[in-house]
């Protein structure tokens, strides 16, 4: 009887070992269920994550392609200012040019003006003294004819400045 006990023993003993190993599998098996489900839902999370990502990555490059057209547009703006700043700039400096050569000749024109003035009034002058020698000489000769002159003759008469006779 020994013997069945010690038996009956170890088998007890190997049936509560199994029954402690049959528990404890599935106690593990549990939690590695449980981390299944735990890790299953993160990798959705992730998956989320990552579909969103693409989506705003995808929008960020949309948006990208928009501002670089954006860019090159105000790259062609502002080349055209610049290149319309030039000619203006080039377009100042003809006027100013112009207006310096301009405001030249009018100053050559002015003291121009004011020499033939000058000329003018000493031509003025010279002609009116002229004009005074030759009326005197006139005088001079009409008053050499009227000593000549026949006084009874109404010509004679007028250009000497004689009064008429009476008749």
């Amino acid at each position: 009887m020994k013997l069945a006990i010690a038996l009956l023993s170890l088998s007890v003993t190997v049936v509560a070992a199994m029954i402690y190993m049959a528990v404890s599998q599935e106690y593990k098996l549990h939690e590695l269920k449980i981390r299944i489900v735990a890790s299953s839902a993160e990798v959705k999370r992730k998956e989320q994550t990552i579909i969103e990502m693409k989506a705003k990555d995808k929008a960020m490059k949309t948006e990208l392609v928009s501002v670089n057209s954006k860019v090159e547009e105000l790259r062609k703006r502002k080349e055209k200012s610049v290149k319309v700043v030039q000619d203006l700039t080039n377009t100042l400096r003809t006027c100013s040019t112009e207006t310096e050569n301009v405001q030249k000749k009018k100053a050559g024109t002015g003291e121009a003006i004011v020499k033939l003035k000058a000329d003018h009034e000493v031509a003025k002058n010279t002609a009116e003294a002229e004009i005074q020698n030759l009326k005197k000489q006139i005088l001079d000769r009409d008053k050499a004819i009227c000593v000549f002159a026949d006084t009874t003759k109404e010509e004679a008469r007028k250009l000497c400045g004689i009064p008429e006779a009476p008749k």
